[in-house]
């Protein structure tokens, strides 16, 4: 029997589940600035885990039960999901996302904590400890950042220039970001490639400083939900190869497909066409 769906008023939580976010992200640096205790191991999928990982999920974890008793969270280190599909309403968190990042020391990780409502995502904050910024955005509410100096502003992405900025990953680059690369050439002639780690690429696409994020290798869910809704609010688009928004607990896997981050929606087509 599926849950009751929750009404929340997402203006008065967005203050603290930002709050929370900024905590995860204390956390994290505290374990940051002190190699000695990461704690690196390799989980079963060959990716990085450390202690600034677990401490955040942790932190997260009884902040959001302690906040919203009712709603489950589901974590990228939570330990049993599997009554995850009798949910209309859960907490999607990634506690570090960009671990490998972290262990590389580029500063390009954040904290990630989105809310879903019937398989979308709804309300998102994305924190970048080490940086200092937080974005965060909810259904109707408009997309936003607080900066190094506490200063808040609107995020709107950026009409396409004339020579396009692509983004791309520092660690996940194969075939198809390059047949996409020699398609963009064709149709736009100059582009400029920038790479970034982690959800910051999408970040960047909705504060405006990029335009397209093509993105084919594996990601989990707990990595886009968060961006996702700070795209849409931001008057962006995260989604798959049909042009469709990803949708969020509705499948067996947690694994999302390929999927493609526009700033100008109205160029969908013109950018699905390069794929």
């Amino acid at each position: 029997m599926e849950d009751q769906l929750i009404m929340l008023n997402l203006s008065e939580l967005l203050p603290s589940i930002i709050a929370i976010s900024e905590q995860a992200g204390a956390a994290i640096m505290a374990i940051y600035n002190q190699p000695e205790r990461w704690n690196l191991q390799q989980k079963a999928d060959n990716s990085p885990l450390t202690a600034a990982d677990l401490d955040a999920h942790q932190l997260i974890e009884h902040a959001l039960q302690q906040l919203t008793a009712t709603i489950p969270v589901l974590s990228e280190e939570s330990d049993d999901i599997s009554q995850r599909h009798t949910w209309s309403q859960l907490w999607l968190v990634d506690p570090l996302d960009g671990t490998k990042e972290f262990v590389a020391r580029t500063n390009d990780f954040t904290v990630n904590i989105a809310l879903i409502a019937e398989n979308k995502p709804i309300l998102g904050v994305l924190h970048a400890p080490a940086y200092g910024v937080t974005y965060y955005a909810a259904e109707g509410l408009g997309a936003w950042i607080i900066d190094q100096k506490q200063q808040v502003r609107r995020l709107v992405t950026a009409e396409l220039p004339i020579i396009p900025r692509i983004l791309l990953s520092r660690r996940h680059q194969g075939h198809e970001e390059a047949q996409t690369l020699a398609n963009i050439a064709m149709t736009f002639g100059d582009y400029t490639v920038l790479h970034v780690g982690s959800a910051f690429k999408m970040c960047r696409i909705a504060e405006g400083a990029a335009d397209f994020y093509p993105r084919f290798g594996a990601t989990m869910e707990w990595d886009t939900a968060a961006a996702q809704i700070l795209l849409t609010e931001a008057g962006g688009l995260l989604v798959d190869q049909q042009g469709q928004p990803l949708r969020y607990n509705c499948r067996e896997t947690l694994t999302n497909g390929a999927f493609f981050v526009i700033g100008e929606k109205k160029q969908l087509s013109q950018w699905l066409a390069c794929l």
